[in-house]
This record gives C-alpha cells, structure tokens and sequence, in this order.
C-alpha cells in the first residue's frame, strides 16, 4: 500500500496533493445536562483540585488509603443487546456508598447509580444506557471525587455507508477519491454539487444495536528516541479505530518502528504532520488488513492522531499520522479518520517535526526518527464536567511569543 498522507482538494476544485494520502463538522450530542463553561471560576477550581489531587503522591497515597478497594470490572468484553451488561463494583473497606456515573467525552453526566457494590446489571441500574449511540465512560466515585481508571462502555453500531466522488488533483487530469457524506447526510450541506449528487445515493440498511463492549480506558504511551508521547484515545468518535492503535501498540506491532514521513509543513507553507506506523519504514508497510473508515467528527489540530490511509477509503491499517497545526490539516477533516490526541509529548513532537528532511518530495527523513516502543498506561478518572480534550497538547511558544504551557 502507498500512503498518500498529503495535500488534497475541495471537491472538483484544485488544492495541493501528495504521493501518500494523509472539512471541520464537530458533532454536538444530545445533552443531557447543562455543562458550566470550561472557562468558569468554579470549573476552573474544580479541575485544579483535581489534578492535584492525581499528582501530587501525597494526596494520592491518602486517597488509596481511604479506597484501598474500590474499583470496577467489566465481566466480559462483549455483551449481547439485550444483556447482561454486567460489572462488578468492589466497595471500600471502610464501607462508603459509591456511585457510579456515565460521562461523555465533555464530562456530561449520561446517566448514574447509587449505593451499588458487587455485580451489577448496567440495563437496571442506569436508564438509557441501551440508547447510547457512542461510546461513553463509567467512572466510580466516592461522593463526588472519581476514583481510579474508567470503563468504556461502547454500543455496537455499524456507521451508515461512505459516499464518495471523484475530484480533480492539481494536474487538472488525474483523480482521487473524495468522501463526501454519510448514510444520507453530507458533509457540507452548503455544496450544491454534493447536496445534487446525495439525491442518487441508494438508503443504506438501517442501523442496529447489535450489542455492547466494554473495557478499561487505556492511554497509549509512545517512546521515541527523541521523547515521549501520550496520547488520549477517542473510542466515542472512531470506536473500532481506537481500538485497533491500542491493539497493535499492546502487542507489540509498532515497536522498533519509526516515522518515516516528515512533511513540518504543507505546499502552502502550513504546519502539516510526522507519519509512522509502517514496520518496514517505506511507507508500503501495514498489518496485513485493512480498516473501514469512521465517521469521526474529532477535528485535525495539533497533536491529534489519525489514520493514513491510499486513495481507497477503507485502506487505512497501522500507520497513522500526527496533525502539527490547524491551519495546515482542517482540510482532511471527514477525509481521515481521527481518533485520539496526545496529552503529554510537545517536544517530542516539535522535535520529530524538525527533522532534516533528505527527499523533501516524499517527506524521508535524513534519519528516520524511531519508535522504541509503544505500551498502554492507565488513563485518569474521568472528572463529571470536565471535559479531558481540553488536555490536548498546545504547540510551544515560537521566537517572540511569550511560552506556552508545555507538556
């Protein structure tokens, strides 16, 4: 497979295009309660508690002292429509109610459940959980303070069928395949080309539950020769993606791998991405199958992870790219499939970036940067109204720009 991470082009008009193929539509869910804005005096306290609370050891050895017991296991990784969709709740020893609640990625409380302990079926206990349409976390508390990793808690939906057209590379005589909608949504409504076109697409089978899949929330830790990277999965946004990357990353797949691809910035002269995830380091490399692309809605930036892919929509398999700025990458948005965000690793990141490039062409690095290895590490409790995206990493200060907070 040839990777074609790289420029494209708005439907039949001429952009830049590369030889690897690397619109912004963020999905606003049904809520469920009102979230205070993340830039509240009390939000804002509230989450500075918090994070002190995970970091500082002191606070975090008395919290264990306190809960050296509690903690919550799914029974199974799979669970039929109908259930059982069973965990078991073990209470501390000094006997406090726990509560479980049921967020989405914003922090929303979904759903929640009191004064449980042992197993519990999640179909009696929390209504709505079996209308879920994505992927959403169980966390456990004592009183209002979350206790240890969540689970996450994914309905099993197939997504609508992908609609493509060809559109016109710069050359103005070869094509490539652009997706433009979903089942019967468009992904830019405004297009009347698009808008003409979905009325011949053929309605799809309708979707159905076909069951749940539960697990602990995992981040993905990847070490590089020049620093480490953490990166937060977005199981809500690209459910069967996410968990292929922590697949691979868990057994092994990306270690002693590299990557291969460096382009610190597009035709136009925008931050653009690092790509890696191809074992052989020639970019023709994957894990011998191939992935259905998702209809993720989580918008390319800096330090968002997404899937490389050929001109085929459905090729994506291992390797993946890393977005260096919004400015450059907003265009691949519901092109390629992004599915998580690094929280920790800017210098890392920025130091792939400045590679010296030896083939500016095709992005090869004079000296590949690599992977050491890849491991899953325990993600954080989930705190109810805090949303963890805003955790996302910032690209560091540039000469003259006061410093930014770096990670």
């Amino acid at each position: 497979m040839t990777n074609l991470l790289g420029n494209i082009c708005v439907f039949f008009v001429a952009l830049a295009a590369s030889a690897q193929t690397t619109p912004d539509i963020p999905r606003d869910p049904t809520r469920v309660r009102p979230v205070p804005p993340v830039d509240s005096p009390a939000v804002t306290e509230r989450l500075r508690q918090f994070r002190e609370s995970q970091s500082d050891p002191a606070g975090s050895a008395a919290a264990l002292r306190q809960t050296p017991t509690a903690s919550i296991r799914a029974t199974n990784l799979y669970s039929a429509p109908e259930g059982p969709l069973e965990i078991v709740v073990r209470r501390p020893e000094s006997g406090e109610a726990m509560t479980l609640f049921l967020i989405d990625h914003a922090g929303e409380v979904l759903g929640m459940a009191k004064g449980i302990q042992g197993r519990v079926n999640l179909l009696q206990v929390i209504s709505g959980i079996e209308s879920l349409q994505r992927a959403a976390w169980l966390q456990l508390a004592l009183g209002d303070e979350p206790i240890g990793s969540p689970i996450v808690v994914q309905p099993i939906r197939e997504p609508g069928p992908v609609r493509t057209a060809p559109a016109l590379r710069p050359d103005q005589t070869t094509t490539y395949t652009r997706v433009v909608g979903w089942g019967d949504r468009p992904l830019d409504p405004s297009d009347p080309a698009i808008t003409a076109l979905s009325k011949s697409w053929i309605a799809g089978d309708p979707p159905v539950l076909s069951g749940f899949k539960m697990y602990a929330d995992m981040d993905v830790l990847i070490r590089t020769d020049h620093g480490e990277i953490l990166v937060a999965l977005s199981p809500d946004e690209a459910p069967s993606t996410a968990w292929n990357f922590r697949t691979l990353a868990r057994d092994g797949f990306y270690d002693r791998s590299g990557f291969h691809r460096v382009v610190p910035v597009d035709r136009e002269g925008r931050p653009f991405v690092i790509q890696g995830g191809d074992p052989t380091l020639t970019g023709n490399g994957g894990p011998g199958f191939a992935l259905a692309l998702e209809p993720s809605a989580l918008p390319h930036d800096y330090g968002v992870i997404s899937m490389a892919r050929s001109d085929d929509p459905h090729s994506a398999g291992s390797q993946f790219f890393i977005a260096l700025g919004r400015e450059g990458t907003a265009r691949l948005d519901g092109q390629y499939c992004a599915f998580g965000y690094a929280v920790n690793g800017s210098r890392a990141i920025d130091s792939i970036a400045a590679t010296p490039i030896a083939n500016v062409a095709e992005g090869r690095p004079t000296t590949i940067p690599k992977i050491l290895k890849m491991q899953l590490v325990a993600a954080p409790a989930r705190m109810p109204g805090i949303d963890r995206r805003i955790d996302r990493i910032r690209p560091l200060a540039k000469a003259g720009e006061a410093p930014a907070t770096a990670r």
